[in-house]
């Protein structure tokens, strides 16, 4: 870490991180020189990309390529009224910047594919899943997961939500035990048949749901990059905003996982087709 040099404004602005002992003037200097990268500015990424900026987290890098909606505006709290037709990213980056002048905003107003990820993925400390589709999240968790970087995952459905942190060996302090720690695909081997599971636009989806489920997921960006707290890995959060109830659940690693088993069938995302069920095979 480079010397401190929390400015007066700075001080002020962070002064209820600064003041505990959890974070104080380092964690929010490392905090500063942290970066993450969310894909998805709609429902799960608007409450984390808010809560990030917030909290000091130097560099975001937003991934969208949609515009907003007015249908958005329900539970996509980036976004206002006048952002309708605006690119997501644009909208987003425009909150950031108004909300915290400290935080280097970077927009790539595209879709993930195999072939763009690790132009834009590869330079930030860890990776916030808030997409809403299969493939993306196929293709972030394989990814991640072979280059040894961290992922927050997140998913909402109607009243429920679930959370998990897959470190991937990324933590200095991490032991063999906790490089042992599964993938997306331990725990969903693959995506479930096109057209199995409704999306919100046909099923609905409580407006705040999103925002629990991805505060919690900014939560443990913060704890990642301040290197405190006990993460969600190994772990996967559920909730029910019905009931008001949360569940933890624990995740194996699967020996036998193509993407983080003890023989991967995969070296790279450009080897696998992420459509359909995003199986494992050879890309055409």
């Amino acid at each position: 870490m480079s010397d401190l040099r929390l400015d007066a404004t700075q001080l002020e602005r962070y002064s209820r991180h600064v003041i505990m002992d959890e974070v104080g003037p380092e964690g929010q200097q490392r905090l500063l020189e942290g970066s993450v990268l969310v894909v998805g500015a709609g429902g799960l990424g608007s409450p984390a990309i808010q809560y990030l900026a917030a909290a000091g987290v130097g560099r975001v890098g937003i991934v969208d390529d949609d515009v907003v909606e007015r249908s958005n505006l329900q539970r996509q709290i980036v976004h206002a009224d006048g952002d309708v037709g605006t690119p997501k990213v644009e909208s987003a980056a425009s909150y950031v910047r108004a909300l915290n002048p400290d935080i280097d905003v970077e927009t790539y107003e595209t879709r993930l594919t195999s072939e763009t990820i690790a132009g834009i993925a590869g330079d930030y400390d860890i990776v916030l899943d808030a997409s809403d589709n299969f493939a993306t999240r196929y293709l972030l968790n394989d990814y991640c997961a072979l280059t040894g970087t961290a992922l927050s995952h997140g998913a909402i459905y109607r009243f429920e939500g679930q959370i998990t942190t897959f470190t991937n060996g990324s933590l200095a302090a991490e032991d063999e035990s906790n490089r042992e720690r599964p993938c997306y695909r331990c725990l969903f081997p693959e995506a479930p048949e096109p057209g199995t599971v409704p999306d919100c636009a046909t099923t609905g989806v409580l407006g705040v749901l999103p925002g629990t489920v991805g505060c919690v997921q900014a939560t443990e960006v913060v704890k990642y990059l301040l290197g405190t707290g006990d993460l969600l890995k190994g772990r996967l959060l559920m909730y029910d905003a019905m009931d008001m109830s949360f569940e933890t659940i624990e995740i194996r690693r699967n020996p036998d996982c193509p993407v983080c088993g003890d023989s991967s069938a995969i070296d790279s995302v450009g080897e696998v087709s992420y459509d359909g069920t995003c199986q494992l095979s050879q890309a055409e």
